[in-house]
């Protein structure tokens, strides 16, 4: 797999340019956009029916090597602001709530252009050791440490041994919803079940990462369907990247694992058609939730009472072509 892996990654260095602003169009492949991808987006919730004030926080994107965002407007009702977590540096709306806002709602429109991820070089400025420290679901372990150990045991380099954690993350797991306790980014709930949604799958390959002392990074945000220029998107979706040897290397293992034709371009790419909101877990904003750090930020965060309260929302695109710009 490794070897495999290898000479795509040379293939892409070679021919990468040759396949800039299109589709893959591989009969049985997923649907993907390499290059750059433009599209417009829009983040709409309603605040559910509340008996007592409480408070709403969601995230804002924002432009980075990836993605150049802008913000087309914010249409709502009342006052907000914009806060910073001190971790990661997400943007993040909050409002505060009153029993008479039940029923209103809170729009954000975006313009983006995103490139395709085929890893790059960490900037000098950056601290990769920052992404080794723990979270309340991606914890220091003992026994995730023992299992990255043997799956590493003939590599010796970071980037073999990050190589080698996401062919066995994609051996061991399989992508199930089904059941309880999967989507939360759970580390040792999807080490036991080996199931889950990408939440899991990501912060498994992470906690495994992080025990060899390799830095590992998660993102939220949305996949952008290939196959059609707008629609409605139905739910989120994340990835991640892992440090080795002065690069950031991007995997997607939960989409290599529902589709495994792909899972040599999952294992150093992320396509153009994705959308990131925020990175990290355990976000930490001023105001606080009483439920504590934020697991992650991608849907609506309500709380009234010191209770989370969930928020209907909808997603909706439409690709930018270039008769439109």
């Amino acid at each position: 797999m490794k070897h495999l892996i290898s000479l795509f990654y040379l293939s892409t260095l070679l021919f990468g340019n040759l396949t800039a602003g299109t589709k893959d169009l591989t009969p049985d492949a997923p649907r993907i956009i390499k290059g750059t991808d433009s599209f417009e987006f829009s983040y709409k919730m309603t605040i559910p029916r509340i008996e007592e004030d409480g408070r709403l926080w969601l995230p804002i994107a924002s432009s980075d090597r990836f993605q150049k965002v802008e913000l087309l407007g914010v249409t709502t009702h009342k006052p907000w602001s914009l806060v910073k977590d001190p971790d990661y540096e997400n943007q993040i709306f909050t409002m505060d709530l009153a029993t008479q806002d039940s029923g209103k709602t809170v729009q954000v429109r975006y313009r983006v252009v995103r490139s395709e991820n085929p890893g790059h070089a960490a900037p000098m400025s950056e601290d990769p050791c920052k992404y080794l420290r723990e979270e309340s679901l991606v914890p220091k372990s003992e026994r995730l440490k023992k299992i990255a150990l043997a799956q590493t045991r003939k590599d010796s380099t970071d980037s073999e041994k990050g190589a080698a954690l996401y062919s066995h993350t994609l051996e061991r797991m399989a992508y199930d919803k089904t059941g309880t306790g999967w989507g939360r980014g759970d580390a040792i709930y999807a080490c036991d079940s080996r199931t889950g949604n990408c939440t899991d799958f990501h912060a498994y390959f992470i906690g495994l990462a992080r025990s060899l002392n390799i830095p590992a990074r998660f993102a939220i945000g949305f996949t952008i369907p290939a196959d059609s220029d707008e629609g409605e998107i139905s739910g989120y979706h994340c990835w991640a990247e892992y440090y080795a040897d002065g690069r950031w290397n991007p995997v997607d293992i939960s989409e290599a694992d529902k589709h495994p034709e792909m899972a040599e371009y999952y294992a150093g790419h992320h396509p153009a058609n994705r959308f990131q909101l925020t990175m990290g877990r355990d976000l930490k904003t001023e105001p606080a939730p009483a439920s504590g750090p934020i697991n992650f930020l991608v849907y609506p965060l309500i709380e009234t009472a010191g209770k989370v309260v969930p928020a209907e929302r909808e997603f909706r695109f439409r690709r930018i072509r270039d008769t439109d710009k």
